[in-house]
């Protein structure tokens, strides 16, 4: 993958540098501010891009605001944002356009290589990767809004860990269930949110936003 990063926080940026170049991936800037981000990835048009939600001069959305303009202006880069800490609001703006090549994680989950690494490429491939703590205090905004009702708790855990971005396998290993299950499962989430067939639209993304209580919206491309 092609990989813009942007953290102010300097071991961080250098170690996933580090990190992504010793899998095989091309770190095409790494930078400190949301206007170096939007320069960077309008250079090298990368697959992906790793953002710090915190970043100069106030510390607060700078970066959740340059990655919302990087959605708008280039809809082909995925966004991966990084977080200390789990900001919902922030979280569901960046998913009001669509869940499709977004990410949200909190920064500890680096430590899982091989976790981060996955996140990385679902969200480059054009998928979502949301982490667990995020999905979690989401979906109980959501269901303090009073929606999804008719699942059961079962269907909302496979909901739940495709917003965190598993694929039906994924998900049959997680719940130790086989994987007949899991599509008997989804097949029930989609009925249940009236989700019509319709080879057009990604149904996992459209279930996804409905679950977080997003606009059910896709980007194009």
């Amino acid at each position: 993958m092609r990989v813009v990063i942007a953290e102010d926080a300097a071991l961080l940026r250098e170690g996933l540098t580090r990190l992504l170049e010793d899998r095989g991936h091309a770190i095409c800037a790494a930078v400190t501010d949301g206007d170096a981000l939007l320069t960077a990835v309008a250079e090298h048009q990368p697959d992906v891009a790793v953002v710090d939600i915190r970043m100069p001069p106030t510390h607060t959305d700078e970066g959740l605001r340059a990655a919302l303009a990087l959605r708008q202006r280039f809809p082909g880069t995925g966004v991966l944002m990084f977080s200390q800490y789990i900001e919902t609001s922030y979280s569901a703006q960046l998913l009001e356009g669509g869940a499709a090549g977004v990410g949200y994680l909190l920064k500890d989950r680096v430590a899982n290589v091989a976790e981060f690494a996955a996140a990385l490429q679902r969200v480059a491939e054009g998928g979502t990767a949301l982490d667990p703590e995020v999905v979690s205090q989401l979906f109980r905004a959501s269901r303090q809004r009073g929606g999804l009702a008719t699942l059961t708790p079962r269907e909302r855990q496979v909901l739940a860990l495709m917003a965190e971005g598993r694929s039906n396998a994924g998900i049959a290993a997680e719940l130790v269930v086989s994987g007949g299950a899991v599509e008997k499962h989804v097949a029930s989430i989609f009925a249940k949110l009236g989700l019509p067939q319709d080879e057009s639209d990604n149904r996992r993304v459209l279930a996804v936003l409905r679950y977080l209580g997003g606009k059910p919206q896709l980007q194009e491309g």
